[in-house]
């Protein structure tokens, strides 16, 4: 017997035995050592907060206080709830229409309605403001016909919520489907024999079983709009994050800012608790062997109409006005003698980051999703609750952190590529642990012992049968991670090595120096760039579940 076999005995000897005993089995080093590294990267943006913190003194806690901190919490918790209420009520029915029903085209829908994750939220809150502000594109078109001299405020909440929600409800939206794609159809056939029509069965039946997926997605979504700044902002609706920014940006202190950002990480603590009670033990697996087979497709018929009007307009509304409007900026800017740059440098520094951010990120999720899902307890929710933490905070906050660390302790790497795809995993792991953690849920823990009990080793078991079975998964977290990352603005200003220009700053800079056409043709570009990935990633989990 070779040495994987002898360890790979050992392991399910002791899992029978831990069984036998009532103990929960523990988890291999192979797992736990790479999860604790993670768990130390990840409260890294932490220590930073609480050092500048303590420097505050009896100010921080006035600061902490105030009524005003109050006002901006509630208006935040208000617009987190909101966004990730209409983010899911839009996304699930996307993703059952798309995997579920013989809806025309269904897989030109499933790609352009994960588009819109890729528009940066500053160019997204302004497109609206142009689009449907008071003296906007929409008040130009109706003055004429109708007389319309202007059109009611979208600043606010109103427009606030819109904008995320359009840019944010992709989620949500990817894994469920993910989730869908690899679901038991059995148990969906099993309840229309017994009577219970399409309907009934999906509230009786397939919401129950997606409860996992969709958690997971809306807490992307609440952390991603409590961490927003740039839609907030354009759009003047305070919250917790302007503030911050305002800190950093206005009175240049650090120390009150990192106070508030602490606080926002409780305010994050509390999102995650608030999501853990929703998991409850329920199994999301099959409990007896099958072989996978695809669900045939149900019937739409009379409903195929409305079900083509709403994925056109959500399509509309999130992908094709805002591109429609970066490319008539671009026309009008070109034909009144504004140079479009050579954007190839940019672009190819965009794909190289974001390739290598999903790599990194991939990788340090899988075994905090492993963990979390066979070896649950304390340490291991624990684990995967401080993965959350740098995707609830500003990117510049992220950033001023590794900048803080990279100065006193890692000198050689500060200004590094190596540092920015570190501060990407930091920002995005989430992305990635909430797609694996919700298809390995899916996946029986039997196929895994089997495995082992055959004298597999753990490293074995998880190359031959548990990442092939995350394949969608890993397609689902890869192309988040991959989309976050190219519209990524704060941490890659802060944090790139000099001359590194991405998309993403291209933009932020043509912009701030009115450049609109050169900021709408690079807008123009990431958008289409991130279209080409993200499209193989969708089409081969759809082959994958077929």
């Amino acid at each position: 017997m070779t040495t994987a076999e002898t360890q790979g005995a050992r392991f399910s000897t002791a899992t029978i035995e831990a069984a036998i005993r009532g103990r929960k089995p523990r988890p291999p080093a192979i797992l736990w050592v790479p999860a604790l590294f993670v768990a130390a990267a990840m409260a890294l943006p932490l220590v930073y907060l609480l050092i500048r913190s303590l420097g505050a003194g009896a100010e921080f806690w006035d600061l902490l206080f105030r009524i005003r901190t109050l006002q901006i919490l509630l208006r935040s918790a208000l617009l987190v709830a909101a966004v990730t209420a209409a983010s899911a009520a839009i996304a699930v029915p996307l993703a059952w229409l798309t995997t579920r029903t013989d809806l025309p085209f269904r897989r030109t829908w499933a790609v352009l309605t994960s588009l819109p994750l890729v528009i940066p939220s500053y160019v997204g809150a302004f497109l609206v403001v142009v689009a449907l502000g008071p003296r906007g594109m929409l008040q130009q078109g109706l003055e004429g016909p109708f007389g319309v001299e202007r059109l009611p405020e979208i600043y606010g909440f109103p427009g606030a919520m819109l904008t995320l929600t359009l840019l944010s409800y992709p989620y949500v939206l990817l894994p469920v489907r993910a989730a869908l794609s690899r679901m038991d159809p059995s148990l969906e056939e099993a309840s229309r024999s017994l009577g219970y029509n399409t309907w009934a069965t999906f509230r009786r039946v397939t919401l129950p079983l997606l409860r996992p997926a969709i958690a997971a997605g809306a807490l992307l979504v609440a952390l991603y709009t409590l961490s927003d700044f740039g839609a907030v902002s354009l759009l003047r609706y305070e919250t917790f994050t302007w503030a911050i920014y305002l800190q950093y940006d206005s009175t240049f202190d650090r120390t009150l800012a990192a106070g508030l950002s602490l606080v926002l990480v409780f305010f994050a603590v509390g999102i995650l608790l608030a999501e853990y009670q929703t998991r409850g033990k329920a199994r999301y697996h099959r409990s007896s062997s099958g072989a996978a087979r695809p669900l045939e497709r149900l019937r739409l018929g009379r409903w195929r109409w409305p079900a083509l009007a709403f994925c056109t307009t959500i399509v509309i509304l999130a992908l094709a006005l805002p591109m429609s409007i970066l490319g008539y900026w671009v026309a009008r800017g070109v034909s009144a003698g504004e140079s479009i740059p050579n954007l190839w440098s940019a672009t190819a520094n965009s794909l190289s980051v974001s390739g290598l951010a999903v790599g990194a990120s991939l990788v340090a999720a899988l075994p905090v999703a492993i963990l979390a899902v066979r070896f649950p307890g304390r340490i291991t929710s624990l684990l995967e609750r401080t993965s959350y933490i740098g995707f609830a905070l500003p990117g510049i906050a992220v950033a001023l952190a590794l900048v803080f660390f990279g100065v006193r302790f890692a000198t050689p790497v500060y200004q590094t590529t190596g540092l920015l795809i570190f501060a990407y995993v930091v920002l995005f792991l989430p992305a990635g642990v909430g797609a694996l953690r919700t298809s390995l849920l899916q996946i029986s823990p039997r196929v895994e012992e089997a495995a082992r009990s055959l004298g597999r080793s753990p490293l074995g078991v998880l190359y031959t049968i548990t990442l092939p079975l995350l394949s969608s998964g890993l397609l689902a977290g890869g192309a988040l991670v991959f989309l976050l990352t190219m519209k990524e603005l704060p941490a890659t200003l802060i944090l790139a090595p000099i001359g590194f220009k991405s998309l993403a700053t291209s933009i932020w800079s043509a912009s701030s120096e009115a450049f609109f056409a050169q900021a709408a043709a690079q807008a123009l570009v990431l958008i289409l760039v991130s279209s080409i990935p993200m499209a193989f990633l969708l089409l081969r989990e759809r082959r994958l579940a077929q």
